[in-house]
C-alpha cells in the first residue's frame, strides 16, 4: 500500500510539473528587437507585435503602468499591441499572455538609434578593427545603461516583416559584448549616455563594403537616376529570383563586351600586347609589388597592363617553370610569349602558374600581366618574394621595375551589374537589415558609408538623399535626426588632386546638409593614408554625438565649419565662412588656387574673423579656391570647438 501511495505522489508530482512548465512555456514568438535587456523609445509607442500558436485574445502588460492591454489573435496567429512608453528610467518587465505567458526581463525605457553603413561604421572595438586603446576601452565597457542589438548580415529580393539578430537578442554593454560590436556605435551611445543619463540602445545594422543603393527600397530607387531600370525590374520581379538572375546573366555578357571593347590592350577581342616588347612611350614604369594607387594611380578603378621582359637561362631550356605573380587585386589573366598561363579571380591571392617545358627556350621571355580591379586598391601587390620565375630554389626575381599601360577606367563605363544574391545588388540590405526594423520606434539614425560609391560620386547626390527621405518614411517620420559622417582622408597624401574622386563623394555628402534635421561628422584629419579603416574612432562617436545633443536634445553648440562664399580682391581672393576660424600651425595647410586655366596652385593664406584671405604669386587672376580636395589631403582650419573646416571648392 506505502508503495502505492508513492507512485501515486510521484505521479501527481511530475503532473504538477509539467503543468507548471507548460504555464510557464510561451506559444508566443516575438521580433528579434524584442527581447529582455532591451532599450524602448520613451514617450512613443512601443508596438509588441508577435505570433501565437492560439486563437482569441492577447494581453500585454508593462511593469511601468502595471496596465494590460488586449489584443486580438488573428487567423493566421499574428497579433499586434501598442503600448504607450513613459520617461526614460527602469528597470521594467513586459508580459504577454495569450493563455501561458512570456516575460521580457530588465527593461529600460530610454533613446533608440539606429546605426548603419559600411565597414567604417561595422568596424568593432576589437575584432578585426582594433581601435585606438582597443585594450582599455574593453575594460572600461561596462555600462548597463546601453545596450546593444546586432543585426545578422543577411539579403532579401523582398522586404521582410521580421530581422535576424546575432546572439539572443538585446545585450547589456560589456567588455564581452562590445568587443565585436559597431565602435562608432558604441562610442556614439557612450558619449549620449554621459550626457543625457538616460538609457541609451544602439541598433547595429551594417555591413562592410556595400553601396548606399543596397541599402534603400526598391521603390525609392525608381525614383533616382541611374537605378531607375534596375528597380523597376526588381519590383516587376517581385522577388523572382530566376528571373533576375537570368537578366543579371544578360547584363553581364553587355557590359563585358562594352568593357573589351573599350580595353586598349584589346583588339578584335583579342590581347593585343602579350606578344612583343612593349617600348613606346605611352607606357609608364612602376616598381612592383605595389598597390598602383601608391604609383600615381590614385582611386584607380579598371584595367591595367603590366609587362616584364626577362632573360631565361640555359640551364632551364625545356624545363617547367613557376611563375609566382605576386597578390593580384583583384583578378589576373597572365601570359608567357604570348602563351596565357593563367587567370584568377580573388584579391591578395599569390598567383602560381607553370609554364609547360615546351615554351621554355633560354633568351629573352616576356610576361605580361592584365589586372582588374573594381574598387580599393589596385595592382600586383604583396612581397617582393612573391614575384619570380623558376625552378624550386633557383629563381629570377622579377620584384621591380615593370613597363605598364591603362587598358580602361572603369568610371569610363556603366556599373557594372551586380547578382541578385550578392548584398551590393539594389535594396537587398534594405528589404533584410532595414525594413523589417520598421515598427520599432528609434530616435535617429546615424550613417557611416560612401567609401563604396567614391568611383560612382556623380551620382552620390540624389542617391543618399533619396536613402535620408526612404528611411523617414520607413520609420514615419518626415522630420527623423540622421547623422552621418563625412569620409576620412585615404591614399597617398596629396595637396592637389583635382579629379578626387573621394573629395567629389565628400561634396556630394555634404549637399545633404540640406536637409533638414540632418548633420555630418567630420573625419578629414583624423583618417590614415594607409588605412581606410582609421583607428579613431572614438573621435568619430563623439563628433556624432555632439551633433544629436545640439540638433536632437539642444544640448550645446554644433555646426560644420563650412565656406559659404567669397569675392575676388585684385590678386586674392577672400572667403567667408559660417563661423569663425583658425590656422592650427604656423600656416594654412591644404588651399590651393587655380587661375583662368584651372590650373591649381599651392596657396598661402591669412584669417580675420570668419574670413580667409588666399593668394599664389604663380596666380595673377584668382577664379577658383580648393581646400583638402585630395583623397588624403592636408588640412589644418578648424572652427568653433577646434572642429575642422569641411573640404570645399568655390568652383562648383
Amino acid at each position: 500500500m506505502k508503495e502505492i501511495n508513492k507512485i501515486i505522489s510521484t505521479s501527481l508530482l511530475i503532473a504538477l510539473a509539467n503543468a507548471m512548465a507548460m504555464s510557464t512555456s510561451a506559444t508566443v514568438t516575438l521580433p528579434a528587437y524584442l527581447s529582455s535587456n532591451m532599450v524602448v523609445q520613451q514617450r512613443s509607442t512601443l508596438l509588441v507585435k508577435g505570433k501565437s500558436n492560439r486563437t482569441g485574445q492577447v494581453t500585454v502588460t508593462a511593469s511601468w503602468n502595471k496596465k494590460a492591454t488586449t489584443g486580438v489573435i488573428g487567423a493566421d496567429g499574428t497579433f499586434a499591441v501598442a503600448l504607450p512608453t513613459p520617461k526614460a528610467g527602469g528597470p521594467h518587465t513586459i508580459t504577454i499572455n495569450d493563455g501561458d505567458t512570456r516575460t521580457l526581463q530588465n527593461v529600460l525605457v530610454g533613446e533608440v538609434w539606429f546605426c548603419s553603413g559600411q565597414s567604417n561604421m561595422e568596424m568593432p572595438v576589437k575584432g578585426w578593427g582594433q581601435v585606438k586603446d582597443w585594450q582599455q576601452e574593453l575594460a572600461n565597457a561596462d555600462h548597463p545603461q546601453i545596450r546593444l542589438l546586432q543585426s545578422k548580415h543577411v539579403t532579401s529580393l523582398v522586404p521582410n516583416q521580421l530581422p535576424q539578430v546575432n546572439g539572443d537578442g538585446w545585450a547589456v554593454c560589456s567588455g564581452a559584448t562590445v568587443e565585436n560590436f559597431s565602435s562608432v556605435a558604441y562610442f556614439f551611445a557612450r558619449q549620449l549616455q554621459q550626457q543625457l543619463g538616460v538609457p541609451i540602445g544602439v541598433i547595429d545594422s551594417s555591413w562592410g563594403g556595400t553601396p548606399a543603393e543596397a541599402w534603400t527600397s526598391a521603390p525609392t530607387l525608381t525614383h533616382v537616376i541611374e537605378h531607375q531600370n534596375n528597380a523597376q525590374a526588381i519590383l516587376t520581379a517581385n522577388g523572382d529570383r530566376e528571373a533576375l538572375c537570368h537578366k543579371y546573366d544578360q547584363d553581364v555578357k553587355d557590359w563585358q563586351a562594352n568593357y573589351d571593347r573599350a580595353d586598349q590592350g584589346m583588339q578584335d577581342g583579342k590581347p593585343r600586347w602579350i606578344d612583343a616588347e612593349q617600348s613606346s612611350e605611352d607606357w609608364g614604369t612602376m616598381p612592383l609589388p605595389n598597390a598602383w594607387e601608391w604609383q600615381g594611380l590614385n582611386n584607380f578603378d579598371g584595367i591595367v597592363w603590366f609587362q616584364k621582359v626577362v632573360n631565361l637561362p640555359e640551364r632551364w631550356a625545356g624545363k617547367e617553370l613557376t611563375l609566382k605573380v605576386g597578390k593580384v587585386d583583384d583578378i589576373d589573366i597572365t601570359w608567357f610569349n604570348g602563351h596565357k598561363v593563367g587567370e584568377t579571380d580573388g584579391y591578395w591571392i599569390v598567383r602560381n602558374y607553370k609554364i609547360p617545358a615546351e615554351w621554355i627556350k633560354a633568351g629573352k621571355a616576356i610576361i605580361t600581366v592584365k589586372v582588374k580591379d573594381g574598387s580599393g586598391l589596385g595592382g600586383i601587390c604583396g612581397d617582393a618574394s612573391d614575384l619570380s620565375i623558376g625552378i624550386a630554389d633557383d629563381v629570377i626575381s622579377l620584384a621591380g621595375d615593370w613597363r605598364w599601360h591603362i587598358g580602361v577606367a572603369q568610371e569610363d563605363l556603366p556599373y557594372r551589374a551586380i547578382h541578385p544574391d550578392h548584398q551590393n545588388y539594389p535594396a537587398n540590405l534594405y528589404n533584410a537589415m532595414v525594413h523589417p526594423f520598421k515598427d520599432f520606434a528609434i530616435k535617429g539614425v546615424i550613417w557611416y558609408q560612401g567609401e563604396e560609391n567614391a568611383s560612382r560620386w556623380k551620382g552620390y547626390t540624389p542617391l543618399f538623399q533619396a536613402l535620408i527621405h526612404d528611411w523617414r518614411q520607413t520609420w514615419r517620420n518626415a522630420t527623423m535626426p540622421f547623422y552621418f559622417v563625412q569620409l576620412a582622408g585615404w591614399q597617398e597624401p596629396a595637396l592637389v588632386q583635382p579629379n578626387s574622386s573621394w573629395a567629389y563623394l565628400r561634396e556630394a555628402q555634404a549637399n545633404a546638409l540640406t536637409l533638414e534635421h540632418t548633420d555630418m561628422a567630420l573625419a578629414i584629419d583624423i583618417g590614415e593614408p594607409y588605412d581606410i579603416h582609421p583607428k579613431n574612432k572614438q573621435e568619430v562617436g563623439r563628433r556624432l554625438a555632439l551633433a544629436a545633443l545640439a540638433d536632437t536634445y539642444g544640448k550645446g553648440h554644433y555646426q560644420v565649419p563650412q565656406y559659404i562664399g567669397h569675392r575676388v580682391e585684385g590678386n586674392k581672393m577672400v572667403l567667408t565662412f559660417n563661423q569663425p576660424i583658425t590656422i592650427s600651425g604656423q600656416q594654412a595647410e591644404g588651399l590651393v588656387i587655380a587661375g583662368p586655366d584651372m590650373v591649381f596652385h599651392p596657396a598661402q593664406a591669412t584669417v580675420q574673423g570668419d574670413q580667409l584671405t588666399v593668394w599664389s604669386t604663380q596666380v595673377s587672376m584668382p577664379v577658383a579656391v580648393r581646400y583638402a580636395w585630395a583623397n588624403c589631403p592636408p588640412n589644418n582650419l578648424r572652427g568653433r570647438d577646434n572642429l575642422p573646416v569641411a573640404p570645399f571648392r568655390t568652383d562648383r
